[in-house]
């Protein structure tokens, strides 16, 4: 064997070596998207769960007040959907935006709910209807952070992957940038629902 030969076995082997730690390097974060939404996905089922105790607490004193009620109650389903479909196909852009969307409505549903709470007196004063709020501001902020990790790990996923030469191996194996949850869309909707029970 020449060592023209050596050499470029050499140099082929170093590259299929490097494709394949790229490769792996671009699985694993991937993984870690995944990892990073079902802490989300945990989180979103025990507020999704919460909501109709919310709801069917406050029944008997919004009995006036059905149209709300069962809207909570749809924006609820919608965003538990979206959150199933993201979850059997995790950082797929498409079911990302929709579950965003759903959980923007959700939130604006929930907003009324409490607004509507802040009239009626025995309402706010419900010992459950306290106590499923805290829980839900509770989750809320788990939620919030479990979508900073998700986020982080997204960052990472889509910097590994558009950056040269993994973009290459990237490109081959039809990896593709992921989207990152956004809590807000424009400054209307970073305004925090002020709730005084």
């Amino acid at each position: 064997m020449s060592l023209q030969t050596i050499v470029s076995l050499t140099l082929l082997a170093m590259l299929v070596f490097w494709a394949v730690g790229a490769y792996n390097r671009l699985v694993r974060l991937k993984n870690v998207i995944a990892n990073a939404f079902g802490q989300i996905d945990v989180q979103l089922k025990r507020r999704y769960d919460l909501i109709p105790n919310l709801v069917e607490a406050a029944k008997k004193y919004l009995q006036h007040e059905q149209v709300t009620l069962e809207a909570v109650i749809a924006a609820r389903n919608q965003a538990r959907s979206a959150s199933d479909a993201v979850r059997s196909r995790p950082g797929k852009a498409d079911a990302v935006i929709a579950l965003a969307a759903a959980e923007q409505t959700l939130d604006s549903s929930l907003g009324r709910l409490f607004a509507l709470a802040e009239a009626y007196p025995d309402l706010k004063a419900d010992q459950t209807i306290r106590e499923l709020s805290e829980e839900l501001t509770s989750t809320e902020n788990k939620v919030g952070f479990a979508r900073q990790a998700y986020n982080d790990a997204v960052l990472d996923y889509n910097n590994a992957q558009g950056q040269f030469p993994a973009l290459l191996v990237a490109r081959a194996f039809g990896f593709v940038p992921s989207v990152m949850l956004q809590a807000t869309e424009n400054a209307a909707e970073r305004q925090a629902v002020r709730i005084q029970m």
